[in-house]
């Protein structure tokens, strides 16, 4: 091996490993979503508190409003969780303190970045429905100009839920055909 050879090696070897660690640089990205999960518990607990001192003199129907808004906040405290695991585990390192939990989640580990990037989608479309539902037990006989909008934006996360899961399905059967 030449002297030459040797250097380029070398220095491929060294910005490979800088590249390589780069992937920590990820890390307090997923540290302040966890942040952001004790934030929004904080208004969790404060929404819940709002709902649950009115509850004796609120009617049925901003009961379920009320449950709806609660449910929401639940659903994006879900979603923050899977970006959480699934990213931190794709993108930086495995969560090694998990394994062999009883606790841990059936999916974590396993979902890889067309999983993550389908539960995200999904996790936004149900979200978009709660907020549309929301909206429609809310609205008067009047249209408001901004639930179109909000319906046009629950159309295109229905649709592109549906074009990146063709689009990954293609992808596996690509692949597949290949690996053949």
């Amino acid at each position: 091996m030449s002297a030459e050879h040797h250097r380029r090696s070398f220095v491929e070897h060294g910005v490979e490993r800088l590249m390589f660690g780069s992937r920590w640089l990820l890390a307090p990205f997923y540290i302040g979503l966890s942040a952001a999960l004790v934030l929004l518990l904080v208004k969790f607990a404060q929404a819940f508190w709002e709902f649950a001192r009115d509850i004796l003199h609120t009617d049925t129907h901003e009961v379920l409003l009320g449950i709806l808004g609660l449910l929401d906040l639940t659903l994006l405290g879900n979603l923050i969780l899977i970006v959480i695991f699934a990213g931190y585990e794709n993108f930086v390192s495995k969560i090694e303190i998990a394994e062999g939990d009883v606790d841990r989640p059936d999916w974590m580990g396993s979902v890889d970045f067309s999983g993550l990037k389908l539960k995200l989608i999904g996790s936004l479309v149900a979200i978009s429905v709660i907020e549309l539902l929301k909206d429609f037990m809310s609205a008067t006989s009047v249209v408001e100009p901004g639930l179109k909008w909000r319906i046009a934006i629950h159309i295109t996360f229905v649709l592109s839920g549906v074009l990146f899961a063709v689009m990954d399905w293609i992808a596996d059967k690509t692949h597949s055909s290949k690996s053949r």
